[in-house]
């Protein structure tokens, strides 16, 4: 005789207001899919020059009007869990690449998309998962043989150029020969002998209200948008000191009472504070430190003795800005006023005061080699600035993430000079090489490399659908086939003006994009893609919070 065991019912196993609900591929799977597809069609006409502007308002009520993926899903705030997995992959691009975070959204919300048909029909997570990354390891293997030409070394303004086009193009379409020859040119001014110590951040942008992009230009050095404090508005091979306190006298933390009994002490009251400031200063000026750069505020009474030492002083309020000036100078920011040691003491070859359209701006430059008055033997940090002109805030904006993503290019470039084609090209040409490969297979996995090859068509196909609308893309996909299955037919890519009949050769139109920034695409993609696949149940916690805000009565003012 069998003994039957008694189940518990409600067997507490979370926290109160634990809740674990989606389990399963029909919940869980299927649910998640369908966010990410959601995430991956609204940044989806965003994609390629002709990618159409989201205008977006965040939750400080900030407007920004962009086309720049990286943008979007930051200010968009996405909460669905699955959903971030996809945003932390086009992050990780972001911060590696710089470029193609759009790409990663779209190949993965694809990659998914075509996955479910497969889960419908009763093929297992862990086959599709398997049949994903076989894709994926061949796709990179056959990038690597599709780079049809690499970046000439040293670089030149020509080669730069040609290399940041389609990436600017895909931000600022139309305006993408001057931004990419002023990325160009201001890369070259800072690029140090080894070009592998090659810095972004000594690449900024400075924007100016008014006047049109024709009339933006690059600084050399280190453009502040004011003018100095003082009445020094220039000053040569000076010795500078980067404050980051406020010149001005010392505030008691506490209020106190000072009783004067006469006269005298009326007038002088305030004359030990004037002198302190003034032994300050003139320590300061005799220790033959002629700028100075203050991250805070400056009395009236410090500028006046600044005026007096013939000191130029510059307020800086931005900290990430105190922080490149005083790498530009090579000086030490100290938190105190005092005389700084000469460790602690930075060099400006040029401080000067000059006009842009109108508006009185502070050049800080260091002399190239080469130049009249250079002094000294060892490297010094060079900054380049662009001075971006445009007609509105939102549109600047806008201009100054594609020159980021230029600069972006130019750093990966240094690291992978490869370029392979662009224009949608190269991922169909993958897929056509993927979905040879899973002809080949045996076993279930085979079903899921096919899908992923057909999943590699969504970037052609969107750029053409984004250009010349949905029916004519489709008819422009044909084509490309067409044109891929013929011999040396690998870098037929979208013509998305449609000059002739939708496509063009890549390589001639000098449409080229790095190998790297497709290869972390594809590879990021591929992970996002098996990381939401390989989910089977969403467990949340109840949030964290600590006890509420009291709320203030209505009427506490009333009478």
């Amino acid at each position: 005789m069998s003994l039957k065991v008694p189940k518990a019912n409600n067997i507490q196993l979370f926290k109160m207001a634990t809740r674990c609900h989606l389990q399963g591929i029909e919940d869980a799977v299927l649910r998640n899919i369908q966010a990410v597809s959601e995430l991956s069609d609204l940044v989806r006409t965003s994609f390629g020059p002709n990618g159409r502007n989201k205008l977006i308002i965040n939750h400080l009520g900030r407007l920004f009007v962009t086309s720049d993926a990286a943008t979007i899903i930051r200010e968009v705030e996405v909460v669905h869990p699955a959903a971030k997995l996809l945003v932390m992959a086009s992050q990780a691009q972001e911060s590696e690449m710089g470029d193609s975070t759009n790409m990663v959204i779209i190949l993965a919300g694809e990659l998914l998309k075509k996955s479910e048909n497969l889960l419908v029909m009763g093929l297992h997570p862990s086959e599709v998962i398997k049949g994903y990354e076989l894709a994926c390891a061949k796709a990179l293997a056959e990038l690597e043989n599709l780079s049809t030409s690499s970046l000439p070394s040293p670089f030149t303004q020509e080669s730069l150029i040609t290399a940041l086009k389609p990436a600017i193009a895909s931000k600022q379409y139309g305006y993408e020969d001057t931004l990419s020859s002023l990325v160009a040119e201001a890369a070259l001014a800072v690029m140090p002998k080894n070009p592998k110590n090659f810095n972004v951040d000594n690449v900024r942008v400075v924007k100016i209200m008014g006047g049109g992009l024709s009339g933006s230009k690059v600084v050399q050095g280190m453009v502040f948008g004011r003018e100095p404090e003082g009445i020094i508005k220039k000053v040569s091979g000076a010795k500078v000191a980067v404050f980051t306190s406020a010149l001005d006298v010392a505030q008691t933390e506490t209020k106190g009472t000072v009783l004067l009994k006469n006269a005298d002490e009326m007038l002088n009251f305030t004359r030990g504070e004037e002198q302190q400031l003034e032994r300050i200063f003139k320590e300061i000026a005799d220790s033959d430190i002629k700028v100075i750069i203050a991250g805070s505020s400056i009395g009236d009474l410090a500028l006046h003795y600044l005026n007096r030492f013939n000191i130029a002083v510059l307020k800086v309020l931005s900290k990430f800005d105190l922080r490149r000036v005083a790498r530009v100078v090579n000086a030490t920011p100290l938190a105190r006023v005092g005389v700084p040691t000469p460790e602690e003491a930075g060099y400006v070859d040029i401080f000067e005061t000059t006009e842009i359209g109108g508006d009185r701006v502070t050049v800080l430059r260091q002399l190239a080699p080469g130049e009249d008055g250079y002094q000294g033997h060892t490297e010094k940090t060079r900054t380049a600035t662009i001075v971006l002109r445009g007609a509105t805030a939102n549109h600047l904006d806008d201009l100054e993430r594609a020159i980021d993503d230029g600069v972006n290019v130019i750093k990966s470039l240094i690291k992978d000079p490869r370029l392979v084609p662009g224009a949608g090209a190269t991922e169909l040409e993958l897929g056509k090489r993927v979905e040879a490969y899973g002809s080949g297979m045996r076993g279930l996995a085979q079903h899921a490399v096919k899908r992923y090859a057909t999943a590699l068509e969504v970037i052609p196909r969107t750029l053409a659908e984004n250009a010349l609308g949905g029916a004519e893309g489709n008819e422009v996909l044909s084509r490309l086939w067409a044109k891929h299955e013929q011999k040396g037919g690998e870098a037929w890519g979208v013509d998305i003006e449609a000059e002739q009949d939708g496509t063009l050769l890549a390589t001639d139109f000098k449409i080229l994009d790095p190998l790297a920034a497709k290869q972390w695409a594809i590879k990021l993609a591929t992970e996002a893609a098996v990381s939401v696949l390989s989910v089977d149940s969403i467990i949340m916690s109840k949030p964290a919070g600590g006890p509420k805000v009291p709320q203030q009565a209505s009427n506490w003012d009333e009478d």
